[in-house]
């Protein structure tokens, strides 16, 4: 799994103290640029045409979007070549190192510091070439535009794990889906402070569910704010663990790609996302540190939770009919 990547994606420019900014991808050295397509002529696959028409008028006059997501005249151009990039990583087995990241934009809104759903149109434009895909968001906030894109649709299975209660809301374990997508919406809400131990036995008990519906493609949304240092949530992911699911999915999956989402703490970004590709591409460790276990008010929560999700899915796939190795 090569980066793709063009320093286009520092010209995004967010107010100081903003926690989405260029040192995110300035962190990660001297990454090889890539000519990088432009996303515009596939936008509407996935966006309204008067989401696209606001963004580009926000961008024109340096709009505040919402309380978190902002626009500068350059941002328009940028978006759209981190939809492009997202696009080239689905043609490629690559993965699109990008801002502004997406899975927060829904067809017709922008949220939580994305513009445009740059994974989204990349798996819909799959989608529409007869690909089933399998979508895997570990980023540690619900993937929620990603989730409503495909919510009614048995083309694409979602799967986020992510803290419950955060930002954005929603993605509790009854959202599954709606009409031909049901069952076909997976989200596992992970408490406070859950560890490694925590994330890897949500990651193996529901595997299963992406290894029967059988994927041409599998995307990743590849978020690092998980991790135990990153200052936007309370979870407490190691750099390890990222390194861990890439082994996993390269092991169970042919076409594989990725999509820069979240991480925020500069310093540990790129020791998880160096990991995830070490991962996927077989080889050792970039990072290693402490690996983090779970308190047992913790795991108790979890465990009921992900017992209620399996409930929820066990209609519509081959599942046991209680947890194991918790």
């Amino acid at each position: 799994m090569k980066l793709i990547y063009n320093k286009i994606f520092l010209e995004h420019t967010t107010p100081p103290g903003h926690f989405e900014n260029r040192k995110r991808l300035e962190s990660l050295g001297n990454l090889t640029e890539t000519d990088i397509i432009s996303g515009e002529p596939f936008l509407e696959l996935v966006h309204t045409k008067a989401h696209i028409e606001k963004i580009k008028e926000a961008c024109k006059f340096s709009e505040m979007i919402d309380a978190d997501t902002f626009a500068v005249p350059e941002s328009y151009t940028v978006a759209i070549r981190a939809v492009g990039a997202a696009i080239m990583a689905s043609q490629t087995n690559g993965f699109a190192i990008v801002r502004p990241p997406g899975h927060h934009a829904h067809p017709n809104l922008a949220s939580g510091f994305c513009l445009f759903n740059n994974i989204a149109v990349a798996v819909q434009k799959l989608v529409n070439e007869g690909k089933r895909v399998f979508i895997l968001d570990f980023d540690g906030h619900l993937g929620d535009g990603t989730l409503r894109t495909f919510y009614n649709t048995d083309k694409v299975l979602f799967w986020s794990l992510h803290q419950y209660p955060a930002f954005p809301g929603g993605g509790f374990v009854n959202e599954i889906g709606d009409g031909k997508g049901k069952g076909y919406s997976i989200n596992v809400p992970l408490p406070p402070e859950s560890g490694d131990d925590t994330f890897m036995h949500a990651i193996h008990n529901f595997m299963p569910i992406a290894e029967q519906f059988s994927p041409d493609v599998v995307a990743i949304s590849a978020g690092f704010d998980a991790h135990i240092e990153d200052p936007l949530l309370q979870l407490r992911v190691s750099a390890n663990t990222y390194h861990t699911i890439g082994q996993l999915l390269q092991s169970k999956f042919k076409n594989i790609f990725a999509v820069l989402e979240g991480g925020y703490n500069a310093t540990y970004l790129p020791k998880c996302l160096y990991n995830f590709q070490a991962g996927i591409n077989s080889d050792k460790m970039y990072f290693s540190e402490k690996e983090t276990i779970s308190s047992a008010s913790v795991l108790k929560d979890y465990t009921q939770r992900a017992s209620l999700l399996l409930k929820e899915l066990s209609p519509y796939w081959k599942l046991p009919s209680t947890l194991t190795g918790i």
